[in-house]
């Protein structure tokens, strides 16, 4: 079957990520079609518009299609040249903005970045999230895992590093991760240096083939990537996770994004930013 061929621009006179996350989000939904990806941040004066406009005309005439456009522009004037072009836009603010108003029964600010980083002490907490994420990567310092408020466990490239990262970098967490290696197999025990901070361990596993096929990228043809390699790693690993009780989660195929949301949601852990 031949998919079909459509455009879309994300426009946002700030970041574009909500514009992006949100119809990305949506898009999501429909199959059989090719996306041809246009981020247009930073949209916030009349001639850059125009460019736009022509670019999506250009789209549309080159797909047979008229492009879809999510926008989170708030200037009237500029949104105005867009809407001459010949598209289909979303617009997240005119969608939601103006019932809001009727309940609050006051008018929008109209300014924009203020999803983003307005409050500095979010900001702050952001950053020292992050720099704990990275000082307590794959097993470092852990006479400083009391200060975590997670610790995710798991045997090499299961996803504790992309998880920890995007756990302090989205929700201001500070994830530690400690990985769990061939030599911790010759006793069914946590690691020692684990043995004070039970409570807060959380482990990640994955399907075999898919350790093996993450590994064999890493380090091709070897001992370490080998299915049956995987096979023993794995089995131990959730053997130790049912034996002392440690929540874990399978994540052959979920995202990080799902990954991180099924971790605050199962261990209570409470969202840091907001901002």
């Amino acid at each position: 079957m031949t998919q079909q061929k459509r455009t879309v621009f994300y426009l946002s006179d700030r970041t574009g990520i909500t514009a992006e996350t949100l119809g990305h989000s949506l898009l999501t939904q429909f199959d059989g079609i090719q996306w041809s990806i246009v981020n247009m941040p930073f949209l916030d004066d009349i001639e850059q518009a125009r460019t736009v406009l022509t670019q999506i005309n250009q789209a549309a005439e080159n797909d047979g299609h008229r492009p879809l456009v999510f926008s989170t522009l708030l200037k009237p004037e500029i949104l105005e040249v867009i809407k001459q072009a010949n598209c289909r836009i979303y617009d997240f603010f005119e969608t939601f903005i103006r019932s809001i108003e009727e309940e609050l029964e006051q008018p929008f600010a109209r300014m924009a970045g203020r999803s983003h980083g307005q409050d500095q002490l979010s900001y702050f907490k952001r950053i020292a999230a992050v720099n704990y994420v990275l000082a307590h990567d794959d097993g470092v310092n852990p006479k400083h895992f009391d200060e975590a408020d997670i610790i995710l466990i798991g045997v090499s490239r299961s996803g504790k590093t992309p998880t920890c990262l995007y756990l302090g970098l989205q929700y201001g967490i500070a994830a530690a991760n400690y990985p769990l290696t061939p030599d911790d197999m010759t006793v069914q025990q946590i690691p020692k240096v684990l043995e004070n901070v039970r409570k807060k361990l959380f482990g990640l596993t994955l399907t075999s083939a898919q350790l093996h096929f993450i590994r064999q990228q890493r380090r091709p043809n070897s001992e370490y990537a080998s299915l049956a390699q995987c096979q023993r790693e794995l089995q131990w690993q959730e053997s130790l996770f049912h034996q002392f009780d440690i929540p874990y989660l399978e994540t052959t195929r979920i995202s990080i994004e799902e990954i991180s949301a099924v971790i605050l949601n199962r261990c209570g852990l409470r969202r840091q930013l907001y901002g």
